[in-house]
C-alpha cells in the first residue's frame, strides 16, 4: 500500500506543514492527494529522474527553453537555463526544463514567405500550455529572446495565472567591417540595396560575414529590444534585465536572482494577473514610446492583454498617451545611439526613471514591490543617451494609430523622431499589388511613381496567412529607389522592427483577404493619409465602393497547409492581437 510522504524539514527555510504542504499562502497545486493512484504513478516518474522524497514536496518551477541550433538569437540559452536550474534548486525549488519552438525571422522567415513567424508566438504559448498546465506545475521562469519569445512568455503567464518570471536573453555583438560599425540592421538594408546595385555583393557579403560577434538578439531597438523593455516595464522581468549584453556577467546574475525569486513568488502566491494590471500596460505603452519601439509591441501587448482577462483596448492607449509621451532615445533604427549605450546609460530602469511622472508607479512587480520602490534607486547614468522629459529628442508621438475609410478598426505609423524631410500627411493615387515580390520587381522597373501610393495587400492574419510577406523587403526597396520620402506604402502586413523609413502605414484592419476596404482599392483611386489628425481616407463613393464588393463576391481566403491552416481558420481579428482564442477572462 502506498503512504503518505513524511514531512520535508524546509524549502527555501521555509519550514513545510503536514501532508506535504509548505507553510505559504497557498498549497502547491502540484502535490497531488497523497495515496491517491496519480500520486503514485507520478512518483513512480519522478523517482527515476532522480527527485528525492523531499524533492516531490518542494514549488515545481518550469524552466522554458527556446534553445536551437538553428539561430544565434537563441543559442546560448541552454547555459542560461543550466544556471537558472541551479538558482531553483539552491532557492528550495525543483526546476523542470521545457523545450520549446524557437522562431528566429531570419531564420524561418524563408519557408510560407515567412508566415510561420508570428503564427508561432501562439504556438510556443499552446506548447507551453501542454506541459504546464497538463502537469499542473507550480511557476515557470522563461528564458526569453527573439522577437516571438517574449511575447508568448507573457500570453502564456497571462492565460495560466501562475507565478512567472520573464529572463532577458540579451543582445549580440555587433560588429565592424571596412572601419565602419555593421550589425544586422545594415546587412537587412543592404540585401535590398544590393538588389538594386547601390552596394556591391561584395560588399554585402564582407557586411553580413562580420555583422554579429556573439549569441543573441538583434542589436538596435528593433522587435526583441523593445519587447524586452516593454517585459521590465510591465512589471515582469527583474530590474535591470534589459537590454543587456547576451551571456553578460549581468545577464547571468539576472539569470540566478530570477531563479531564486521565482521560488519565493511561488510560496508569496503573486501571480501575473496581480502584476498585469491596466497601470501596467500603460507604463509598457509609455516605455515603447519613449524609445520608439517596434510597431509589432502594439499586438503582442493587446494578445497579453486578451490572454490576461483585461477588456483593454491598447491600439487606442497607443494613441492616448501618445500626445503625453515624448520621445527620450535614439538607437539604431531611430537615431545614432547604439544598443550598447542604450544599456550603459541605464537601460529600462534608467527610461522609466526619466519617464516617472507619467507612470503608475503604484503598479505591482514581480519583486513583490511597486515600481515606485523598485525606481527608488535608479540611476540615469548618461542622460545624453536617455533623456529627461525637458529635454526630449522629439515631442511628437513616435507611433500613431490611423483610423478611417480605409481603415475602419486601426492602422499604424512609426514616425520616430519625425526628423526633418519626414512625411507626416500624403495624397495620391493608388497603385496597387497583391504581391509584395510584383511591387518590388515593380519597383526596380521603375515604375512606381514619385506622389503615389503604394499598396500592397493580402498579407494580413489570415490572408498571408500570418502576416507572410515581406513587407519590410517592399519599405527598404522604395529605400533603394529614392522614393522613401515621395511613395506612401500601405499595407496590412506587419513591419520588422528595423524598419523605420519614409511614410509607411501596415497591419491595416480590417484585413483585405476578409474583405476588409483595402480588397477594394483599385488603380487611381485616391488615398489621403494625415498622421497628425490619425486619419486614412479612401476617397472614393460608397456607392462605388458597394458595387465594387458586390462584383467581387464574398471573400476566399488563400489555400493553406499544415499548421498554418489551423493558425488561418482560428486567428482572430486584429484588435485581439491575432490571438488565435479568446479566453474566458473569469478564469
Amino acid at each position: 500500500m502506498f503512504c503518505p510522504l513524511e514531512p520535508a524539514a524546509t524549502i527555501g527555510g521555509r519550514p513545510v506543514a503536514a501532508r506535504g504542504e509548505p507553510a505559504m499562502k497557498k498549497p502547491l497545486r502540484s502535490n497531488y492527494e497523497p495515496g491517491s493512484p496519480r500520486e503514485a504513478a507520478r512518483r513512480a516518474q519522478w523517482r527515476a529522474l532522480g527527485l528525492t522524497d523531499q524533492d516531490m514536496l518542494k514549488p515545481k518551477i518550469a524552466v522554458v527553453n527556446s534553445s536551437s541550433e538553428l539561430a544565434i538569437c537563441f543559442s546560448h540559452l541552454d547555459g542560461i537555463a543550466k544556471l537558472v536550474k541551479e538558482a531553483v534548486r539552491e532557492a528550495g525549488g525543483w526546476p523542470f526544463e521545457i523545450r520549446t519552438a524557437a522562431p528566429s525571422d531570419f531564420i524561418i522567415g524563408a519557408g510560407a514567405s515567412g508566415g510561420y513567424i508570428l503564427a508561432s508566438r501562439d504556438l510556443i504559448v499552446n506548447d507551453m500550455e501542454i506541459a504546464v498546465e497538463g502537469a499542473q506545475l507550480d511557476g515557470m521562469i522563461c528564458l526569453s529572446s527573439c522577437d516571438k519569445t517574449p511575447p508568448a512568455h507573457l500570453m502564456a503567464a497571462g492565460r495560466f495565472n501562475i507565478p512567472t518570471i520573464l529572463v532577458i536573453g540579451g543582445y549580440q555583438r555587433s560588429g565592424e567591417y571596412d572601419g565602419k560599425h555593421v550589425d544586422i540592421e545594415d546587412v537587412f538594408l543592404g540585401s535590398v540595396q544590393a538588389a538594386y546595385g547601390k552596394i556591391s555583393r561584395e560588399t554585402l557579403i564582407g557586411m553580413s560575414n562580420n555583422a554579429i560577434r556573439s549569441p543573441g538578439v538583434c542589436a538596435g531597438m528593433a522587435t526583441a529590444n523593445s519587447m524586452h523593455v516593454a517585459c521590465e516595464a510591465l512589471g515582469m522581468s527583474l530590474p535591470g534585465s534589459a537590454p543587456v549584453l547576451a551571456n553578460s556577467p549581468v545577464m547571468i546574475e539576472n539569470a540566478r536572482r530570477s531563479g531564486r525569486r521565482i521560488v519565493e513568488m511561488v510560496l508569496e502566491d503573486l501571480k501575473p494577473r496581480d502584476i498585469l494590471t491596466p497601470g501596467a500596460f500603460r507604463n509598457a505603452v509609455a516605455a515603447v514610446l519613449s524609445v520608439s519601439g517596434s510597431i509589432n509591441c502594439i499586438k503582442h501587448l493587446q494578445a497579453t492583454a486578451i490572454e490576461a482577462g483585461l477588456d483593454l483596448d491598447v491600439f487606442r492607449m497607443f494613441n492616448d498617451l501618445g500626445t503625453k509621451v515624448p520621445v527620450l532615445s535614439a538607437v539604431r533604427p531611430n537615431g545614432p545611439d547604439s544598443i550598447e549605450d542604450f544599456e550603459a546609460a541605464g537601460g529600462a530602469r534608467a527610461l522609466l526613471k526619466q519617464l516617472a511622472p507619467l507612470l503608475d508607479l503604484t503598479a505591482l512587480t514581480v519583486t513583490g514591490r511597486s515600481l515606485e520602490q523598485n525606481l527608488a534607486e535608479a540611476a540615469v547614468v548618461n542622460d545624453d543617451v536617455i533623456r529627461p522629459l525637458h529635454r526630449a529628442y522629439s515631442d511628437k508621438a513616435s507611433i500613431t494609430i490611423l483610423q478611417g475609410s480605409l481603415a475602419p478598426e486601426s492602422a499604424i505609423v512609426k514616425l520616430g523622431l519625425r526628423g526633418p524631410g519626414r512625411v507626416a500627411q500624403f495624397s495620391g493615387p493608388a497603385i496597387v499589388y497583391d504581391d509584395a515580390a510584383e511591387a518590388m520587381r515593380a519597383i526596380a522597373r521603375g515604375d512606381i511613381k514619385r506622389g503615389q501610393v503604394l499598396v500592397v495587400r493580402g498579407m494580413g492574419p489570415k490572408g498571408g496567412p500570418a502576416m507572410a510577406g515581406p513587407a519590410s523587403s517592399v519599405v527598404f526597396a522604395l529605400d533603394a529607389a529614392g522614393l522613401q520620402s515621395e511613395v506612401a506604402f500601405v499595407s496590412d502586413g506587419q513591419l520588422s522592427g528595423l524598419c523605420n523609413k519614409g511614410l509607411t502605414v501596415a497591419e491595416v484592419s480590417p484585413e483585405s483577404a476578409i474583405g476588409g476596404p483595402l480588397s477594394l482599392v483599385e488603380n487611381g483611386d485616391r488615398i489621403s493619409i494625415d498622421v497628425d489628425r490619425h486619419t486614412i481616407e479612401l476617397e472614393v463613393p460608397a456607392a462605388e465602393l458597394q458595387a465594387r464588393r458586390a462584383r467581387l463576391g464574398p471573400p476566399v481566403l488563400p489555400k493553406s497547409t499544415g499548421y498554418l491552416s489551423l493558425y488561418q481558420r482560428t486567428v482572430q481579428p486584429m484588435s485581439t492581437g491575432a490571438v488565435l482564442v479568446k479566453n474566458d477572462p473569469t478564469r
